[in-house]
């Protein structure tokens, strides 16, 4: 085998899809990984505390679950912060990410103390807070919570839902935040 015929097998074995496998009981990680490969859409779901100051996290467990009656849900990690406050609001936002909005997700994904100062929001309709220039914006009551696990499920019933149709959505594959490319 001349020398350039094995420098392109050996590039092409590098380029090469490494296929990984997890089995119940394996290393946590590799199902991490493995869940990384959906692509989702990054939110931040905000609500008041008892105290009526602003709360809110970085979640990508989010989707619609019904059109009649109109209900979302978003899974809640128990041991942040924010749960407690999220799982006690009557009312709570989801405000879906456009990609401007980058900076807003790395902070309320954080231990940041003051989430909002850099983030421009207000009261929503139903007095929970909303972040301005998301691509969407959802107002809900909270219409049912469910176990799971290290998380908790939380499902909205839909009040009042907002977008604007010219930003490009925050989105977030294999560990990363990517956009979208249109050919």
């Amino acid at each position: 085998m001349t020398e350039p015929g094995a420098a392109a097998i050996a590039a092409a074995m590098t380029d090469a899809p490494v296929s990984r496998e997890y089995r119940s009981g394996s290393d946590p990680r590799t199902l991490r990984d493995a869940l990384g490969c959906f692509a989702t859409g990054v939110t931040i779901v905000t609500c008041l505390d008892r105290a009526g100051e602003p709360i809110g996290l970085t979640a990508n467990s989010f989707t619609s679950l019904s059109l009649d009656p109109p209900l979302l849900l978003v899974c809640v990690a128990k041991g942040t912060a924010s749960a407690g406050p999220l799982s006690e609001a009557q009312h709570f936002a989801v405000n879906v990410l456009q990609t401007q909005q980058q900076p807003a997700s790395i902070t309320f994904s954080t231990r940041v103390e003051d989430r909002f100062g850099c983030t421009p929001w207000a009261l929503g309709e139903h007095g929970v807070p909303v972040l301005r220039d998301s691509l969407s914006v959802f107002e809900c009551a909270r219409h049912a919570i469910h176990d799971g696990g290290d998380h908790f499920i939380l499902v909205g019933e839909v009040k009042k839902a907002t977008f604007e149709a010219g930003l490009d959505p925050l989105l977030y594959f294999r560990g990363k935040y990517r956009r979208l490319h249109f050919d």
